[in-house]
C-alpha cells in the first residue's frame, strides 16, 4: 500500500499474491523506484518469492530476484553512498501447525546488486558455507563501505558478520547469543547513521562494530525494530508487541506503553452455543 497524504488515505499498488514482505526500501535519489522483499506464503511454498523492483512509485513491478518457490527476500539494504548497489537477505522458511522450518542448506543466503537490481551475484566470502537461514542486515552512511549481517547458523557459525568492502568479504565477530535468540522469530541489526560503530539488535547494543554488547532496557521484551534519528542520534524509536516508545536521550528514559491502544493477540476461541460466541 502507499499513502502521498502523510498516512491519512492509503492505494492499494498489487503484490497481493506475495505474502509476507519482509522489507520496503526506497531508493533515497529517486522516492519512484521501490524495492520489495517478498518472503512469501508463510504456510506454503509459492512462485511469488523473491525482490521485486518499480521505478513508477508501485504502479507496475519487475520480479528482479529470485531463487525458488521455498526460498523468499528477507531484507533489503541500499548502499548509502551509491543507491545503485543493493543488498538483499534471501531466506528459506514455512511455517505448519507441527514445526517450523527456517533455513537449508546452500539455500538463501547474501545478494548483491551494482546496476540497479539487474544482475545479483551471491556473496559468500567469511560466510556460513552449510546450513543458513535468516539474515538481517543493517548499513550506516558514516561508513559506506560497511555492512552488517545477523545469520542464521550453526551454533559455531551464527551471530554478526561484518563486511569493511561493502559486502564482498565478511568476517564473523560476534557469537552472543542475544543476536539469533528465536531467529524465526527475531533477528533485526540497525546501525547508527552517524556511527558505523554503535550498532543495535533487539534489546542490546555494541558500541565497537558488534565485538561486545550491553543490555538495553526499553519498556516491553519483544522488541522487533529500531529507527535512529540521522540528525540526532540520541533520539530512537524502538517497536515491540505491546507497541512503540520513543527515547529522547539514547536508551536512558522511555515513553510510556500505556498511551496507545495496541496489543498483540495471541489465540481465538469459539465456543458450541448458536450463535456461537467468539473470544
Amino acid at each position: 500500500y502507499k499513502s502521498t497524504d502523510a498516512g491519512k488515505t492509503w492505494s492499494h499498488l498489487g503484490l497481493e499474491k506475495v505474502g509476507q514482505i519482509g522489507a520496503v526500501e526506497i531508493d533515497p535519489t529517486d522516492p519512484k523506484t521501490v524495492f520489495v522483499a517478498a518472503m512469501g506464503q508463510a504456510f506454503q511454498n509459492n512462485e511469488e518469492r523473491g525482490v521485486y523492483k518499480s521505478t513508477d512509485g508501485g504502479t507496475t513491478w519487475d520480479k528482479v530476484l529470485y531463487d525458488s518457490d521455498s526460498v523468499g527476500a528477507v531484507d533489503l539494504e541500499f548502499a548509502p553512498n551509491n543507491p545503485n548497489i543493493v543488498y538483499a537477505a534471501m531466506y528459506r522458511f514455512k511455517r505448519t501447525p507441527w514445526t517450523i522450518i527456517s533455513g537449508g542448506y546452500q539455500e538463501g543466503g547474501i545478494y548483491k546488486s551494482k546496476d540497479g537490481g539487474k544482475t545479483w551475484e551471491k556473496k559468500t566470502k567469511g560466510l556460513p558455507e552449510g546450513l543458513i537461514g535468516k539474515i538481517d542486515l543493517g548499513v550506516s552512511a558514516a561508513d559506506p563501505l560497511r555492512l552488517y549481517a545477523i545469520v542464521e547458523a550453526p551454533v559455531e557459525e551464527q551471530g554478526l558478520y561484518r563486511s569493511d568492502d561493502q559486502g564482498e568479504s565478511f568476517v564473523h565477530v560476534s557469537d552472543n547469543e542475544d543476536l539469533v535468540n528465536r531467529p524465526f522469530y527475531y533477528i533485526n541489526v540497525d546501525v547508527n547513521p552517524l556511527n558505523a560503530s554503535d550498532v543495535f539488535s533487539p534489546g542490546i547494543r555494541s558500541r565497537d562494530g558488534g565485538k561486545t554488547w550491553t543490555r538495553l532496557n526499553p519498556p516491553h521484551g519483544d522488541n522487533h525494530d529500531l529507527w535512529i534519528n540521522p540528525n540526532d542520534s540520541m533520539i530512537w524509536i524502538q517497536s515491540n508487541d505491546g507497541g512503540a516508545n520513543v527515547t529522547l536521550n539514547g536508551g536512558i528514559s522511555w515513553s510510556t506503553q500505556n498511551n496507545q491502544p495496541t496489543a498483540e493477540l495471541y489465540q481465538v476461541e469459539v465456543d458450541d452455543q448458536y450463535p456461537y460466541w467468539l473470544y
